[in-house]
């Protein structure tokens, strides 16, 4: 038995999400999909979290367990000549067979893409939040500040989706400009509730429009009541980047 590590980017306005669901299109399913054809093995792709419809991945990670005589730079060649072109798979390592893509995760990080002007993109319109009305990034940053370390994030939670604890410690939380009118909210942290990303733009953005204030994006913070907190960001902005592991 051999347990191999792939490293995946796709494109998640293609899929109905990663997680493999009946008569839908799912990044999970695909890859399975290829790697029974190459195998004619049955295999649970393992991915180190869910994303949802419409949320890309540039770094995603996964391990799959199977019996074969296959290499892993056969399996990068081979994988890549059967999916769908939503998918790539940038990288395929053997690793120890007790290596899982989630349980073993450090640190995640994520990007969200705003354009903010006057016009849509047509280009990027998959890739992005388009938000018309100037936004305050200075004010948005300076409550993105009260996000960094350990904190109850329950009021940035997707509802319906219970945990054994709504801690998270996040290390960086930023709005950074990437080229005219597009900004890019930098988080990485721990672990990550349901929606919290998008949550927490959704609700830093009101902040930058002038809907609410910084002191009460603290309360916010605190109160653990989603329904204190703003809208949940469109998911097409939503770029998994990065998963660590020790």
């Amino acid at each position: 038995m051999k347990n191999f590590k792939l490293i995946i980017e796709y494109d998640g306005s293609c899929f109905h999400g990663w997680q493999r669901q009946k008569n839908m299109a799912t990044v999970q399913e695909e890859i399975e999909k290829a790697i029974f054809i190459m195998t004619l093995q049955k295999v649970t792709l393992l991915g180190s979290g869910r994303t949802d419809a419409g949320v890309h991945a540039m770094a995603q990670v996964a391990n799959f367990c199977c019996h074969t005589d296959l290499s892993a730079d056969i399996f990068l060649r081979g994988l890549n000549s059967l999916l769908p072109s939503g998918i790539t798979i940038h990288n395929c390592i053997s690793v120890h067979e007790d290596f899982h893509a989630r349980y073993d995760a450090v640190r995640k990080i994520y990007h969200y893409h705003i354009i903010n002007s006057r016009w849509p993109s047509a280009v990027f319109r998959n890739h992005c939040w388009f938000l018309k009305k100037k936004l305050d990034i200075n004010k948005m940053n300076i409550a993105a500040k009260y996000l960094i370390g350990s904190h109850d994030f329950k009021s940035f939670e997707g509802s319906g989706s219970p945990r054994k604890s709504t801690v998270r410690r996040i290390i960086t939380a930023v709005f950074v400009k990437d080229r005219a009118d597009v900004f890019i909210f930098k988080i990485e942290a721990d672990g990550f509730l349901r929606y919290m990303v998008r949550n927490i733009v959704g609700t830093l953005t009101d902040i930058g429009l002038g809907r609410t204030s910084v002191d009460q994006f603290h309360d916010i913070l605190s109160s653990k009541n989603r329904n204190n907190a703003g809208i949940t960001a469109p998911p097409q902005g939503l770029f998994l980047m990065c998963v660590k592991y020790s």
